[in-house]
């Protein structure tokens, strides 16, 4: 059995707290190890390390910082098969996507390696007689990282790495679900030059989590997990002062044409609505089908290519979806399928009775047919391999279902006519938008952010986002004394 310990100030660290949690594999149900749950203690001693180690750290030079990060970088792309190993085992992953999230998490930190060109200000000469003014961005302090199990590299990377290279500290909580890999990107960056006391990581669950939202000594939250906690997050901590960016859930919808190349929407569709068995908060899990007609070719094609998926553990080198998170969540996204059928919907394919490993908590692709706004299965993020298709008359009358949504992560739309792109980009209320692209996660050194309900934050993540996010404003206007004595002003001055 494994222990997984705190990092803090460097070190591995047991921790205060007497309480554990098991870690579980969910492909075999088989316990890992146990983890100790940081209590208000653990929390305190983390976010003093990342204090203490903050003044040396905002005034190491920019560039230097990025050499960090650069050797942090290599060490990860070194240790990618330990790291995609971890993401497997606790998550459920398969190898291929483990490791092609780590990528996603890579992208950011190297944008992050070039934070000094990010980092410039503005200077204007003679703003007055005399006066010139300029800006810079300053770091905030310490960060408090929240991120949620589905991608326990890419998210715990892309706050983290900006943070970091603007000058912050950080105290990651990463999932209690699968810890090791927070743990194992914590120790390389150690190994890669950073400070003892930057980057510190808490295991914990909502003790912890309340403990950074509360602590005076926090100066932002970044956060990624389901809407009705990231509202919390946001309201907790903007009560005690900070900073805030949570991201929240998603119901992402694919506007598929008449007009649409039908052959390779189906393939977008069936990668991004069942990859990672559903659980990316960018999975498409709605279909909005113009016409009877796309409807009824796309489920045609769709439908065996569903069927044959194969479900399986990581270990599988066949597996193309792995297991859901947890045996509760497993129950839940169930539920919605019994509810989905009561509701009136048409379960043209019926996961639950397509036969997956007996051990740990696999769920083979369901696919529902002539769901309707009012349905739950439409309204409610389901996390897990279930796709719904709506038929709709027209492409206004889809426009019009997407907007009405109160959840705004990502859309896209699958057709041949720029006219109608073009349009949907323009008119679309949604964050992330794709063309013939399903999931339209934005490289790193572009920003990523929904809106409406999937977002409660004034900036997105990572990008030039991510560093107006982690650093504050400062404009300077000075004047050198010439020798010529300045005369008594009460007044603005007037610019003449």
């Amino acid at each position: 059995m494994r222990t997984y310990h705190h990092i803090i100030n460097g070190q591995d660290v047991k921790g205060v707290s007497q309480q554990t949690l098991a870690v579980i594999n969910p492909s075999t149900e088989k316990t890992l190890g146990y983890m100790g749950l940081a209590d208000q203690a653990d929390v305190d001693a983390a976010v003093a390390a990342a204090k203490a180690a903050f003044p040396r750290w905002a005034d190491t030079l920019a560039a230097a910082r990025a050499k960090i990060l650069f050797r942090w970088r290599q060490l990860i792309d070194d240790h990618m098969d330990d790291l995609a190993h971890a993401i497997s085992e606790e998550h459920g992953k398969s190898k291929t996507e483990a490791m092609g999230s780590i990528s996603r998490g890579v992208d950011v930190l190297e944008f992050a390696c070039g934070i000094p060109s990010a980092l410039k200000g503005e200077f204007s000469v003679n703003v007055g007689r005399q006066v010139d003014s300029y800006s810079l961005r300053q770091p905030l302090g310490v960060v408090g990282a929240i991120t949620p199990f589905n991608f326990p590299a890419m998210i715990p990377l892309w706050i983290s790495s900006v943070a970091i290279a603007c000058g912050n500290t950080v105290v990651l909580k990463p999932s209690e679900r699968n810890p090791s890999t927070a743990l194992l990107l914590a120790k390389l960056a150690l190994k890669a030059g950073l400070p003892s006391g930057v980057l510190n990581v808490l295991n914990g669950a909502k003790e912890a989590v309340n403990g950074l939202l509360t602590h005076p000594d926090v100066k932002a939250i970044s956060f990624v997990g389901q809407t009705s906690t990231a509202q919390y997050v946001q309201q907790t901590a903007v009560a005690h002062g900070k900073r805030v960016q949570a991201f929240g859930g998603a119901k992402n919808h694919a506007l598929v044409m008449p007009d649409a190349d039908m052959d390779s929407t189906v393939d977008a569709i069936l990668g991004a609505a069942y990859g990672s068995a559903g659980e990316r908060c960018m999975a498409v899990s709605v279909v909005v089908a113009v016409g009877d007609q796309t409807a009824d070719t796309l489920i045609a094609q769709l439908s065996p290519k569903i069927t044959a998926l194969k479900i399986g553990a990581p270990t599988e080198a066949a597996a193309e979806m792995g297991p859901l998170i947890t045996k509760d969540h497993l129950i839940k996204v169930k539920a919605y399928i019994d509810q989905g059928i009561k509701e009136g919907a048409d379960l043209v394919i019926d996961g639950r009775l397509q036969t997956v490993p007996s051990d740990g908590y696999f769920l083979a692709g369901c696919l529902f047919d002539k769901v309707s706004p009012e349905m739950s299965i439409y309204q409610n993020e389901i996390f897990g391999p279930v796709l719904c298709v709506i038929r709709v008359s027209s492409y206004e009358e889809g426009l019009t279902l997407i907007n009405n949504h109160p959840y705004a992560n990502g859309t896209a739309i699958f057709t041949r006519d720029g006219n109608s792109a073009r349009d949907f980009c323009q008119r679309i209320e949604v964050g992330m938008v794709g063309v013939n692209v399903p999931i339209p996660v934005p490289a790193g050194f572009h920003s990523f952010g929904g809106w409406k309900n999937s977002i409660f934050a004034d900036h997105g993540m990572h990008g030039m986002e991510g560093v107006r996010f982690f650093t504050q404003l400062k404009t300077i206007t000075s004047r050198w004394p010439s020798g010529i004595r300045q005369r008594v002003e009460f007044s603005l001055p007037i610019v003449e």
